[in-house]
């Protein structure tokens, strides 16, 4: 197997909300992926952006879209934002009562399908079903809010998931969520995940694109040694 180039994927939820476009096309040139948190203040206490933004968004960048969908019902839900364009959509295993069938219905649409292991969930009853998935996003804070801080007992987790595809021979993304900025994202690499969203660490520098490289700088000498 060969081994993926890492992942930065700038949250808009950090990002000015009146100017989504041009905060966008900042980092455009610099990120892998761009993260979009949809939330729907049942599921999480918060409500952000949800799918008219995201189709409004799709005609003004070429970004890849990573839709990160915090909402209840995600069956419902989650194959609009595939049809609108989105190359990964990720919901949480604990609003679906069958993550498999609605993996199968994202990748039919046309997306990539991710499954969201929150903060107090433990990973292992969700292992076996990781073949049906091509991204496994794992929250190191509580989802919900940015800003949190970093927790880093959760990279257990990781190296929980890592160990497991790799004795599968899975070929899955490990996404961590949460917290990630210049002081984190060598210990999250260095645990296993090679997809990173980072929201405030990015939207809140001054030079979003200057953060995202060097970001993965960080992350490329955690995993190589260099």
């Amino acid at each position: 197997m060969t081994v993926p180039p890492l992942i930065v994927a700038p949250s808009i939820l950090a990002a000015d909300f009146a100017r989504l476009a041009d905060e966008v096309r900042a980092i455009e040139h610099a990120a892998d992926w761009l993260h979009v948190d949809v939330m729907d203040n049942h599921f999480v206490p918060n409500l952000t952006i949800g799918l008219p933004v995201v189709q409004s968004l799709r005609a003004a960048t070429e970004l890849p879209f990573d839709v990160h969908l915090m909402i209840e019902d995600p069956r419902r839900w989650a194959p609009g934002y595939a049809d609108a364009g989105a190359y990964n959509v990720t919901f949480h295993a604990e609003a679906c009562d069958d993550p498999v069938a609605l993996a199968k219905d994202l990748r039919s649409a046309g997306a990539k399908a991710g499954l969201a292991i929150d903060r107090d969930t433990p990973i292992e009853p969700y292992l076996e079903l990781l073949p049906s998935f091509d991204t496994l996003l794992i929250m190191t804070i509580k989802a919900g809010f940015g800003g949190q801080r970093f927790l880093p007992q959760l990279l257990e987790k990781v190296r929980t998931a890592r160990r497991h595809a790799a004795a599968g021979h899975l070929e899955l993304r490990i996404e961590v969520d949460g917290g990630i900025a210049d002081d984190t994202i060598a210990q999250a690499a260095e645990a296993g995940a090679d997809a990173f969203v980072a929201g405030t660490a990015v939207y809140g520098a001054d030079d979003p694109a200057e953060a995202v490289r060097r970001l993965r700088g960080l992350a490329e000498r955690a995993t190589t040694g260099a």
